[in-house]
């Protein structure tokens, strides 16, 4: 067999691998989570035209495109390697196709040039959709933004809860709000190998408002994790004047001016100009600490007199002390 045959013959056994993990993927995702096995859902597979299809928009899912860079780059693999992935879509009742899986893949397309793309049809309800959309998402993209992430979580969360059934085990079923969230959160947590804190933290981030959401995830520096945890406590109104502060005045808050504005204002409403009161408030009081004199150390010279006379001057003892408190401190 010729080199270009043997290259041609792997290329086409690691697309079809490739092509199987997405699916087993959700699959294993779907009986994970569900804790019942996923649908059996009919496919046929088909070259579709690119105006024919339409983002996912089932659910929020927090799906961000590559940038425009990184999407032109991978439009020119296209053009040089071809397809390695089928893209997977639903039909809709009007003739058009909702993505699942393989937006970029989409765009890159539309990028190269392409009329249509290969595409896997599948018949699949809305819960059956949203994993497939998410779990795809969530294990195959290594770079998601925590934003992203936090909303793919959700839709998942929210699926669960919509299922009606709650699983604290295997053969344990219970009711009752608290409970199914925290059902839905462990089983969620444990399929993505993530702990539940970390999924409450990211989902809770999903309560800011859009102009917010923007902000953390391009500049973390004008709002970190922390304050964004706590501006999320707040309703969306009380949340428009963070949204002035941080945006269109482009001030960064800290944690401290945060915890500041909570003590002052508590969640979930603020009036807005209380809010504004306590960040100015807060803003001060970290200018007059940055620029007051350092704190002088004061000790009682009379106890270290008898050691003053062996060591020669205060300046060895000061020296001495700080190697005390390198060993002991690091």
């Amino acid at each position: 067999m010729g080199k270009q045959n043997m290259n041609d013959l792997l290329k086409k056994r690691m697309t079809s691998t490739k092509q199987a993990s997405e699916f087993a993927a959700s699959d294993e995702a779907y009986e994970k989570i569900f804790r019942e096995p996923a649908p059996v859902a009919a496919k046929a597979i088909a070259d579709l035209p690119l105006d024919l299809l339409d983002p996912f928009s089932t659910a929020d899912i927090g799906f961000r495109p590559y940038p425009p860079q990184k999407l032109e780059a991978f439009a020119e693999q296209l053009k040089e390697e071809g397809l390695m992935v089928r893209i997977i879509v639903r039909p809709k009742t009007n003739g058009r196709y909702e993505i699942l899986a393989g937006h970029n893949r989409a765009g890159a397309a539309r990028l190269a040039g392409w009329s249509t793309i290969a595409a896997e049809i599948v018949e699949a309800d809305d819960v059956r959709a949203i994993v497939i959309a998410t779990s795809t998402n969530l294990i195959q993209r290594q770079q998601l933004s925590i934003v992203e992430r936090g909303k793919a979580y959700k839709a998942l969360l929210d699926a669960k809860n919509r299922q009606g059934q709650w699983y604290i085990g295997a053969d344990k079923q219970t009711s009752g709000e608290n409970r199914q969230k925290y059902s839905a959160r462990a089983l969620v947590a444990e399929f993505f190998g993530v702990t539940e804190y970390e999924i409450r933290k990211l989902v809770k981030l999903t309560n800011l408002v859009p102009e917010l959401l923007d902000v953390l995830e391009d500049n973390t520096r004008r709002i970190n994790l922390a304050c964004a945890d706590l501006m999320a406590d707040y309703n969306q109104d009380t949340q428009s004047a963070f949204v002035e502060i941080c945006v269109e005045y482009g001030k960064s808050v800290n944690k401290a001016i945060m915890q500041h504005i909570v003590k002052k204002c508590p969640p979930p409403t603020a009036d807005r100009q209380e809010i504004f009161a306590a960040w100015r408030e807060a803003a001060a009081i970290e200018e007059q600490r940055k620029y007051a004199p350092p704190k002088k150390i004061a000790f009682n010279r009379k106890r270290f007199e008898p050691y003053l006379d062996k060591l020669g001057s205060d300046a060895k003892l000061e020296e001495l002390f700080l190697e005390f408190l390198r060993e002991r401190v690091g």
